[in-house]
């Protein structure tokens, strides 16, 4: 039975068939992948609470920053198997200027693929640590792409858990043109910062 979460604009399958081809940037899909460490219980199911996802960009002459509170994840745990699916609208992320974060969804084909998600899977014997190495596939701006072994911290408050990491993105990850200001290219890197706070459902 294929699970569910929904996302503003609509709604997208776990079912790797039935997700939705937008996505955003690869810094939100990480972030949310780091959740499954935290809530790796037998036959376990847990949502997201709350998310910060910030993309950094920089730029000989600025340094930006865009964030986004949007996303909404999953995890379903089973026969020590832990499967994390996390999404958010590409067009959530403020940067604090409404022009620039037009541009952004325009060079991401924001309005193709409006969803930018992030899935992992892991077994329950790697949870417990407080750090946890994740293997996560993020899908943006129409493309798929694997990073191995992102560190993530977890800390647990009562029936909370927080996971926190930074996801090393690049533009070049997914095929997205550096945008340009005064005819200079911003930097390929584009490192994602993703704070996420998990409960039991």
């Amino acid at each position: 039975m294929n699970e569910y979460i929904f996302v503003e604009g609509g709604m997208i399958g776990t079912n790797r068939h039935g997700i939705g081809r937008g996505l955003k940037q690869p810094i939100l899909i990480v972030c949310l992948l780091l959740a499954l460490p935290g809530f790796a219980q037998p036959a376990g199911q847990c949502v997201l609470e709350k998310s910060t996802l910030t993309y950094h960009v920089s730029h000989p002459l600025h340094e930006t920053e865009g964030i986004s509170h949007a996303a909404r994840g999953k995890v379903v745990c089973h026969a020590g198997q832990c499967d994390v699916l996390i999404a958010a609208p590409v067009k959530s992320f403020d940067s604090g200027d409404s022009n620039r974060d037009l541009h952004m969804v325009q060079a991401t084909h924001g309005a193709q693929f409006p969803i930018v998600s992030v899935r992992i899977r892991l077994p329950e014997s790697a949870f417990g640590a407080s750090t946890v190495h994740c293997d996560l596939e993020i899908e943006f701006a129409g493309q798929t792409v694997q990073y191995r072994q992102v560190p993530f911290q977890e800390v647990t408050e009562g029936i909370y858990t927080r996971i926190s990491g930074t996801i090393p993105a690049t533009l070049s990850d997914f095929k997205i043109s550096p945008p340009s200001f005064l005819t200079v290219p911003v930097k390929n890197e584009m490192p994602v910062r993703v704070e996420t706070t998990w409960r039991p459902m």
